[in-house]
């Protein structure tokens, strides 16, 4: 893998999509053993799969991961703390909400 190029690869994957009242999520699983790293970018391929309410779905799908250059990955793994703690962002204030 280069500095600055991306490579391609296809990988087989298993699409979980839960829609209950207990949980709502989507999860993808690497059926080859594919490991997705900082600055990766995947592609799940297919129709669009929609879980009716109370259900889980299970389907196995094709996926392509576009690997990120060197150079993507360092700034992600210098970057990513940072954009964490925006996500966590609060304030104090002595003010009362009404």
């Amino acid at each position: 893998m280069g500095l600055i190029t991306r490579r391609k690869e296809t990988a087989p994957c298993e699409v979980t999509i839960s829609h209950r009242f207990e949980e709502l999520s989507a999860h993808v699983k690497f059926l080859n053993g594919a490991v997705v790293n900082p600055g990766d970018s995947v592609l799940v391929h297919g129709e669009e799969i929609m879980a009716p309410y109370g259900e889980v779905i299970v389907e196995e799908r094709t996926a392509t991961i576009t690997r990120a250059s060197r150079l993507e990955q360092l700034w992600t793994r210098a970057t990513g703390d940072l954009e964490f703690m925006e996500l966590c962002e609060f304030s104090f204030s002595e003010e009362v909400l009404s």
